[in-house]
């Protein structure tokens, strides 16, 4: 993979599809200005977490420190990113109900070797 400049991160919009698949936006979770933010700088804060690019400036390294904790968010980019990875991050509720394949066999599930046979009068 070819290294990314911060221009090109910066250009880039910031999706995720799988915890947002409507958006920031639109999700209710984060205000239009941390939308915006997060839209805007998450490639380049994803990037800078991840490793794949050096802080080049006091911006980068802000971006950076407050990703990790080391201080707290000053810019409404370094708020809507720390509020993102709580929110991805959080534990998921569990079912009060169990998952399907608790209390049934393979068999049970009426898939394709089931010996259930239905039979239809005309």
């Amino acid at each position: 993979m070819a290294k990314q400049t911060k221009e090109q991160l910066l250009k880039r919009q910031f999706l995720d599809p799988k915890n947002y698949p409507y958006g920031f936006s639109r999700s209710g979770d984060f205000s239009i200005s941390e939308s915006q933010a997060l839209s805007r700088y998450g490639c380049l804060i994803a990037a800078l977490v991840d490793g794949f690019l050096e802080p080049e400036n006091d911006e980068d390294e802000g971006f950076l420190a407050s990703a990790r904790g080391e201080r707290e968010p000053l810019t409404v980019a370094e708020r809507a990113w720390c509020k993102y990875q709580k929110r991805i991050n959080r534990p998921r509720m569990g079912s009060i109900y169990g998952s399907k394949s608790r209390g049934m066999s393979e068999s049970d599930d009426m898939g394709e070797e089931s010996d259930v046979e239905i039979e239809l009068d005309d």
